[in-house]
């Protein structure tokens, strides 16, 4: 249990935390607000928070107003600490730092008029978001104008509920009062954000004003983005642990890797703050670095989730102490991925791919295997069949790419065959293939080939066929034993 007699953390007591401990390099009264962020939750505050935290000392013009739409958490457990927080960076040894960078928490449920007076303030050039997928309220690739809160807002734009509804009715005071418009720069792991973010405003927009909409339509800006970055949830342990080393309360201390990757998209219609002294990539390319990750990155993930599984290994840090998984997966990333894929300008592969294997090994984060095997009927095709198909094309070898598309089937018959539900949309279809499959590869292969939303296009190639088959036989009996030595062999 944290001890609710230590004192608070707050600015007073900055200067009495261990010299162990890094604190705000910058006069935290002397910094303006910048940047209003909207769904100020941990990865925020892990991640963008800490880049901006970085810059201060030297740009003090860039310090951030946190949002939160509903819940009054945030504001109401860091407002006592003058907004100050700390940040345990997880890698072999532990680092802490106090963050400053958020000098304003709001919640926009019961202090809508602040927020948008902030979203109004000229001195505010930059709005970014975390919202994930559902807070953008879409249908599909549109604005759902059906969701209550976009009714709500629609009906009631100057007291809005939606994130969509204050960047609109922020922007339409700025118009107003000939104020230039802010960036807003979506954060969220979603493809195309930025594209996306700026269609659904717009179509809200114009079911508001249309000249409004046509203003916005010009002049703001709506870069897309790449963030990456592990942030475990907070829990008790981390509050002690961080209590024991301020030696003060935090009531909301946060966590995270100490890997961190921000790429955003060179296009801003106001002044911006200088992101890449801080370390963020700037380029053109968001589409390239976002594949980069999902074909490496995550398809190394898939991998060894899958492959790990059948090797009865229990957590990402295990399979890389497995000498010949974690051979495989790094020979997999550096001559099967990364050769095929069409990699954005500036990246430098075999750098990424080194930090890639330094994460999977980072004995402070502990990813469960059975949590990445989650929805594999929707993943395998981005991460895996994907660059299966490109290599076809370019008349590469597949046959190590095919082991972990046979590993996911072994482990979808297993799982059937113990009568374990997936965690997949396709549960049940995919249950019912596992449970009529009995590791022959003549008959199984087909079945699941079968699956036209898994494996369309690529299940009528039969150089794709005739690998899986191939891989799918030498598992064999999938126990740990037999999948080491296909690892070896393929």
């Amino acid at each position: 249990m944290v001890d609710s007699v230590l004192k608070r953390l707050s600015k007073r007591a900055l200067a009495e935390l261990p010299a162990s401990v890094a604190t705000p390099a910058y006069a935290l009264d002397e910094v303006r607000i910048g940047v209003v962020h909207i769904g100020a939750g941990a990865f925020h505050r892990a991640h963008q928070a800490v880049y901006l935290d970085d810059l201060l000392a030297r740009f003090p013009d860039w310090a951030i107003c946190g949002v939160s739409l509903h819940s009054s958490e945030a504001r109401d457990m860091l407002r006592p600490q003058d907004g100050l927080y700390a940040l345990s960076l997880l890698g072999r040894e532990n680092h802490l730092r106090v963050i400053g960078s958020v000098r304003e928490w709001l919640c926009a449920r019961d202090e809508g008029a602040a927020v948008l007076a902030r979203l109004a303030d000229p001195q505010v050039k930059l709005v970014t978001l975390t919202i994930t997928e559902k807070g953008y309220c879409l249908a599909g690739a549109d604005l759902d104008a059906h969701h209550p809160d976009i009714v709500h807002d629609l009906a009631a734009p100057q007291t809005p509920r939606s994130a969509i509804g204050y960047l609109v009715e922020g922007l339409r005071l700025r118009r107003a009062r000939g104020v230039l418009p802010y960036t807003v720069l979506s954060c969220d792991n979603l493809a195309d954000n930025g594209h996306r973010l700026r269609r659904a405003l717009l179509q809200y927009a114009r079911r508001l004003d249309g000249a409004l909409a046509d203003w916005i339509d010009v002049h703001v800006a709506f870069p897309c983005s790449m963030v990456d970055s592990i942030t475990p949830a907070t829990d008790d342990a981390l509050r002690e642990r961080v209590q024991h080393e301020l030696v003060v309360t935090d009531a909301w201390p946060i966590q995270r890797e100490t890997y961190t990757q921000w790429v955003v998209e060179d296009r801003f219609c106001n002044d911006r703050p200088p992101l890449e002294l801080a370390g963020v990539t700037l380029s053109q390319d968001i589409a390239g670095y976002d594949r980069a990750k999902l074909r490496l990155l995550n398809g190394a993930h898939s991998s060894l989730a899958y492959l790990g599984s059948l090797m009865e290994i229990d957590s990402v840090g295990e399979a890389m102490a497995e000498p010949a998984l974690a051979a495989f997966v790094e020979r997999l990333m550096r001559e099967h991925i990364a050769p095929v894929i069409a990699l954005p300008q500036g990246l430098d592969a075999p750098s990424y791919i080194d930090a890639i294997l330094e994460r999977f090994r980072n004995p402070a984060i502990r990813h469960r295997l059975s949590q990445i095997a989650w929805d594999g009927s929707q993943k395998l095709p981005v991460r895996l069949l994907s660059t299966i198909g490109e290599a076809l094309a370019q008349e590469r070898s597949i046959a190590p790419l095919c082991v972990p598309v046979a590993a996911w089937m072994h482990f979808v018959r297993r799982q059937a065959h113990r009568g374990v539900a997936l965690v997949d949309p396709l549960n049940d279809t995919l249950s019912a293939v596992g449970r009529s499959c009995h590791g022959d590869p003549e008959t199984d292969v087909p079945v699941f080939l079968a699956l036209d939303a898994v494996f369309a296009p690529l299940s009528g190639d039969e150089r794709f066929r005739a690998w899986l088959l191939r891989a799918y036989g030498a598992l064999g009996d999938a126990r740990p034993a037999t999948v080491a030595r296909v690892l070896k062999a393929f």
